[in-house]
Formats: C-alpha cells, structure tokens, sequence
C-alpha cells in the first residue's frame, strides 16, 4: 500500500507503508501528520492509520487536503530516470533555442554597424578577386569592427543556455517547448558550474565531425559525448512536472 503524507500545506510521497511506519517509530513524522492512501476518502491522522505503532492523540485541527486522484506532483523515479528524450526530440529543441537567439543576435549585430560591414567586405572582396593578400586584409578589416557583436553574441548564447539549463526550469525554451529537461545522472538540477562545462563539452561533440550529437541516437541513456563528460542526462517530462529528487530518493525528510 502506498501512503501521501501531508505537512505544511504540501502533499509528500507517495511511500511504502513499511516505511512509513518506521519512521512514526523513529519520530521522523509524527502521530498528528496527516495521511492518505487509495480507499480512503479524506485525509486521516497516522494516528488513526496505524494505531499500532502510533498511539498518540490526534490534535483538533482542520484538513487542508483532499484525496489525490493521483499523485500531483511524483519524485523522480526510477522509471522517470529511464525516460530518456530522444535524438530527433533533442534536435527540434535545439532548432527552435537557434530561432530564439536568432532576433536578439540580428539586433546586436545591426547596433555594432553589421549591415554596413558586411557591404564593405562584399566590396572589398569583389574588387580583391584574383589578389589573395587583398582578400585576407578584406576579411580582418571586418572582422576588427565587428569583434565586439561577436563576442556578445558568443556570451549570450552561452548564458541562455547556461543560466536556463542550470535554473528552476532545468532547460532552454526550446526544452520546455518539447517537454524535456536536463538533470544530472540522479535526476537532480544541475548547477552553474556544471551547466557551463556542458556547454563547452559541446564542442568536444562538434570538432569530431559531429559524432558526438549522433552519440545521442545510439547510446544506452541517449548521452551525448557532452552528456557523458559533464555526467548530465536529458529526461521527458518538465522540471515543475516532478519534485526535486533527494539524495536518499522517496525518503521523507522531517
């Protein structure tokens, strides 16, 4: 039988009734908590559920709760751990984050003067043709104007999926689009650091002529080479559809 408990306006589980009753034992819950399991119609005190192992008096209180028709709000499984999104899923998302960053890095390159050098290089390279050193100081010409778009549009592709990868939402817009998140190989959100490393690991997937993304279609946990070197997995399901996973898994924390 499985067993929700309730404490501070938030529904928790669901648990084995084995454990739960070891940790009425050990005080980790206490007699007055609130409990439901399939069957029932309200919620019930642990008191009245297992008053063999809890003999305590319930205290007068009203019930926030009602009966789940089902779990709201499920841990990260086992089973949640194996659903891993697919290479074709991970490739939609990825076209879709490429047309989210495509307008903010137009409107950077446009406030740098992009559209008037790149209608300088189109005509130095036109009157360079046939002269190779023409065509070299053509294209490092443009290149020292337009340095610094460049570079903010590598940062900011790098913080879009860094800071969204590593927040609540555990993914980019084109992840929450398709339903699909990234955890680390607990199912736990990952953190700064380790969502900056995977985002770098990327290239290591890319200079080995791609094969690295490919990994993703063939791989037992659809890894990518990036995914296998930081330690991240991308799941079905989106971040605020489960709740953050422990460190001891279902245990209930008091």
């Amino acid at each position: 039988m499985e067993i929700w408990i309730g404490r501070d306006g938030e529904r928790h589980g669901p648990y084995k009734e084995d454990d739960v009753r070891q940790w009425l034992r050990s005080g980790q819950v206490s007699p007055a908590d609130l409990a439901w399991h399939e069957g029932l119609a309200d919620w019930q005190p642990l008191s009245v559920l297992f008053p063999d192992v809890a003999v305590a008096p319930p205290p007068a209180t009203a019930n926030p709760y009602a009966a789940p028709a089902a779990p709201l709000l499920p841990q990260t499984t086992a089973a949640a751990l194996e659903d891993h999104a697919g290479f074709w899923k991970r490739v939609a998302a990825y076209i879709l984050d490429a047309i989210v960053l495509y307008i903010p890095q137009m409107l950077i390159e446009k406030a740098f003067g992009g559209d008037a050098a790149k209608a300088a290089l189109k005509q130095a390279s036109l009157d360079a043709v046939g002269n190779p050193d023409a065509m070299m100081a053509a294209n490092m010409h443009y290149y020292s104007t337009m340095w610094p778009a460049m570079l903010l549009i590598v940062v900011l592709g790098v913080l879009y999926f860094t800071v969204c990868e590593s927040s609540a939402w555990q993914g980019t817009l084109g992840k929450l689009a398709l339903g699909i998140r990234v955890t680390d190989l607990e199912g736990r959100r990952i953190s700064f650091p380790r969502a900056l490393g995977r985002y770098f690991a990327k290239f290591l997937s890319a200079i080995i002529l791609g094969v690295g993304f490919l990994m993703v279609a063939w791989t037992q946990r659809k890894q990518g080479l990036h995914d296998m070197v930081c330690g991240t997995l991308v799941l079905n399901g989106r971040a605020s559809e489960f709740k953050a996973a422990s460190g001891n898994g279902n245990a209930f924390r008091a």
